[in-house]
């Protein structure tokens, strides 16, 4: 069992851009400048911050050709790839370290600004396999910029996590995700407590050290390495409650921050999934309503093709059964972008046909899992990290009595999103950190916030709570009008001209801007 929502989800394509450094660090040389991090406990300010250890802040990167990986080609000759050192543990930034995976096109112009640093969210989300494919929407900033990213730590090439087997993974298909039966609720809450032990078995004293603030920190390490006295940044997704997590620990180093597809950061855990059940069954409408159906009659007719499909999975072609989770996986797939909505179509079709191969596609799509069944794990790190953040554990007994509200909020992934809540953290061995996570950031230069109206993953709604929480005259608003997950490079010349102005020039839009 695992969550299935994921606060970005790209291109399944993106997985498949996996790459390997080939260079190194060494402590050699000094390429740092600018603040330096502090070494303060998590979710405190940088007041009482420590100066790192010049080990780790002299650091030299030696970059390198990056190295095919997973089967997939090598990006071109214009990508370097490099290993930075960081502390296991940032209450002993001179005790051991780890290795992070990162990834740069130095700027293509002469009149460079510095490095533009992404993370796509997840949280798991590979910078290293994603940014060359990412970057053909960036190519104006690119032209200015280092563009850089990294596996987060616990990520792909950053002691990557894997909880499960190939082999495993499948198996836990058959697990019914929204349980009918004392049975059907004994064996969710089996799968989900032996998914923890396996990913402790796995991961060991890095399980606990995986944290947004532990990553934010890593972050600013970054920045001086890379010789940046500013942090340019562009956070899509859960990208964007990193973001604000580095501003508040880190104010003063603030530069150009883009946040796109804002997370909520003043919701729980369980909030969160109640926002996204919410985001979905809006983007679900807006899709039945374009063809014609009307959200109402549509929604219950896939309401009752998923409860066929609970009582009977369907055949799919292959060995494999189209099971109610995979065909809510399915269904989530289409809809971060309006450009799928015809191969939703056509999957329900099929579906309703008795054919559950195009929605099992899907499925397989956002679960990472290629044809010839193995898995890429940013699902396992996206669970390692989420439960480390958070404090929430909510009990079985909770979970039942939220189940009419989120039902009430999204028939279609109410009752999955219901259970999710306590099954997703169920007896995880390592204890969370926080509620919510801080993100206030007095003194902070404008940070510029992108909220799509349509988003499915980071409901709208979260743009406006992220710009209260950072604090009057840092959170600025920019909304745009449109369908799918994030809004940058998604077809609208008034977001792309906005952010590329802000980040290329500096200018800061009005705040509330609209672009239709």
């Amino acid at each position: 069992m695992a969550r299935f929502v994921r606060w970005t989800a790209l291109t399944a394509a993106a997985a498949l851009l996996a790459t390997g450094c080939s260079g190194g660090s060494s402590s050699d040389g000094a390429e740092a400048g600018g603040e330096t991090s502090g070494a303060s406990s998590p979710g405190t300010s940088t007041g009482s911050a420590t100066t790192l250890p010049t080990s780790l802040t002299s650091q030299k990167l030696d970059w390198g050709r990056c190295k095919a990986a997973g089967g997939a080609p090598a990006p071109g000759d214009e990508w370097q790839c490099a290993t930075l050192k960081a502390p296991l543990d940032w209450a002993e930034p001179d005790g051991r370290t780890i290795d992070l995976a990162l990834i740069r096109a130095k700027a293509g112009g002469d009149d460079r600004i510095g490095s533009l640093l992404f993370n796509f969210g997840g949280p798991g989300s590979s910078g290293v396999s994603t940014l060359p494919w990412y970057a053909s929407n960036a190519s104006e900033l690119g032209e200015r910029y280092d563009l850089v990213s990294w596996d987060p730590r616990g990520v792909g090439a950053s002691e990557g996590v894997r909880c499960r087997s190939d082999k495993e993974i499948q198996a836990a298909e058959s697990v019914d995700i929204t349980p009918d039966t004392p049975v059907e609720e004994t064996a969710y809450f089996r799968d989900a407590a032996a998914f923890g032990k396996g990913c402790l078995k796995s991961t060991g004293k890095l399980m606990a050290h995986v944290s947004t603030t532990d990553t934010a920190r890593d972050m600013d390490l970054m920045r001086q390495v890379l010789g940046d006295p500013r942090m340019h940044y562009f956070g899509i997704s859960y990208g964007t409650e990193l973001g604000g997590v580095y501003a508040h620990l880190f104010p003063k180093n603030v530069g150009r921050l883009i946040l796109d597809a804002v997370a909520d950061p003043s919701a729980d855990a369980s909030g969160h999934v109640e926002n996204q059940a919410r985001g979905f069954q809006r983007a679900l409408n807006n899709y039945l309503e374009s063809t014609g159906r009307g959200a109402e009659k549509g929604t219950q007719e896939i309401v009752d093709l998923l409860k066929r499909i609970d009582e009977s999975p369907l055949p799919t072609g292959s060995e494999r059964k189209l099971t109610e989770a995979l065909a809510l996986t399915g269904l989530l797939r289409p809809l971060y972008s309006e450009a799928s909505w015809p191969t939703l179509t056509s999957a329900l079709d099929a579906a309703e046909q008795g054919d559950g191969s195009e929605l099992l596609a899907l499925a397989d799509e956002y679960n990472d899992r290629d044809p010839s069944g193995h898995y890429v794990t940013g699902t396992h790190s996206q669970r390692v990290i989420s439960c480390l953040d958070d404090k929430q554990r909510p009990t079985a007994a909770e979970a039942r009595k939220l189940l009419p509200r989120f039902e009430k909020v999204s028939p279609v992934f109410g009752p999955m999103l219901g259970w999710d809540t306590a099954g997703w953290c169920h007896d995880w061995p390592v204890a969370g950190q926080y509620e919510t996570p801080e993100v206030s950031a007095p003194g902070a230069a404008p940070i510029l916030l992108v909220g799509n109206t349509g988003d499915p993953a980071t409901p709208y709604e979260g743009t406006r709570k992220m710009a209260d929480e950072l604090g009057k005259g840092v959170g600025v608003t920019l909304t745009w009008k449109g369908e799918g997950h994030a809004a940058y490079g998604k077809g609208s010349d008034c977001v792309d001209s906005a952010i590329n102005a802000y980040l290329l020039q500096g200018t800061v839009p009005k705040d509330g801007k609209v672009c239709s």
